[in-house]
């Protein structure tokens, strides 16, 4: 059923030689001629090529959709012996891969602007970009939109911290108690400390709206046409391997210096998101300047944007990015 069949289509599943590595893409759409769409998986390691199935579906018609998984994540993780690579997962590497990806694709598919769609820990890489090269950028889309990172965990401990009063839960309010002050100072946070912040936030449905985590979405993965049982295997390993060379480091970023960009900006934030604050989000938006800008707002959305509300995800796509790429002449001719 997911097989592209259409006159124009493409359908790959491949590796790029990006920063001196093979790194695995999925490219999918039903006319090479519509704009491409690069998305930019969050975690570090939470990888969004194995749920694409569930929710990328209707965006291939509008549009050429290249899921990535990055250095150090997923399938990618698993082409390269991890004590060669573990040496080179900086921010400054990773960054570098995204330009070389979004150059790659403009050149691969004859495209002067393409857009890219930063999801949580991929919306760090998504506005480097964006500052960096916006002469190839359509738009910059943002869905769990990193901005101050530190002020985002404090605001995520403190909805943890009401809801368990709220809840009379014992426990919970133990463990966060044990690890305040949390995210206050300059020395970021500890993983045992976050986890112990996301336990309580997910517990709370501050990471998918109604739900006590992403186990959903985790389970979604073992039905990934793109990935083997071997991919499967690793997967996790690999988040994890991901997340303790990088997530330290991001969780101490501040973004709000980014008061302008060249470039469109697209911002669909879930309206209980508390994994990456939405509000932090909203307040970073209303400060910054680009040549156009747009807020949606999601209400039945936590952090998982694209898979709670993928109909509402569909549309805001091909209404607000699309004719974009439309007023460029980047579509295929009626």
């Amino acid at each position: 059923m997911r097989r592209v069949v259409t006159d124009m289509g493409v359908e790959r599943l491949e590796t790029v030689r990006i920063g001196g590595i093979d790194q695995w893409v999925s490219i999918r759409g039903h006319d090479r001629r519509n704009p491409v769409l690069l998305m930019l998986h969050g975690g570090p390691g939470w990888v969004s090529m194995p749920t694409s199935w569930y929710f990328q579906r209707g965006w291939e018609e509008y549009f050429t959709v290249v899921q990535w998984d990055q250095r150090g994540a997923g399938k990618t993780y698993r082409a390269h012996d991890p004590g060669v690579i573990g040496p080179t997962m900086t921010l400054d590497r990773m960054v570098a891969d995204t330009e070389e990806m979004a150059d790659w694709l403009r050149r691969e598919f004859g495209k002067e602007r393409i857009f890219v769609l930063g999801h949580s820990w991929g919306s760090y890489l998504g506005l480097q970009l964006a500052r960096s090269r916006p002469e190839w950028l359509h738009a910059y889309i943002g869905i769990g939109q990193m901005t101050d990172a530190p002020e985002s965990e404090r605001r995520g401990w403190a909805f943890a911290f009401e809801q368990a009063e709220r809840d009379g839960n014992a426990s919970a309010l133990a463990e966060l108690q044990a690890i305040a002050p949390y995210a206050e100072g300059t020395e970021g946070v500890t993983l045992a400390d976050l986890m112990v912040q996301r336990r309580w936030l997910n517990h709370y449905g501050g990471m998918v709206h109604n739900r006590t985590g992403g186990q959903a979405e985790a389970a979604a993965i073992a039905l990934s046409p793109e990935y083997t049982d071997a991919d499967l295997a690793a997967v996790w390993t690999a988040n994890r391997f991901s997340m303790d060379r990088l997530l330290a480091q991001v969780l101490t970023l501040d973004l709000r210096e980014i008061d302008r960009l060249e470039v469109p900006l697209l911002l669909f934030l879930g309206r209980h998101d508390h994994n990456v604050s939405s509000s932090v989000a909203a307040e970073w938006f209303e400060q910054v300047q680009a040549p156009s800008k747009r807020l949606v707002w999601f209400e039945q959305s936590a952090h998982e944007v694209m898979n709670e509300e993928p109909g509402k995800t569909l549309v805001s796509l091909v209404q607000h990015a699309r004719p974009i790429a439309e007023r460029a002449g980047d579509v295929p001719p009626r």
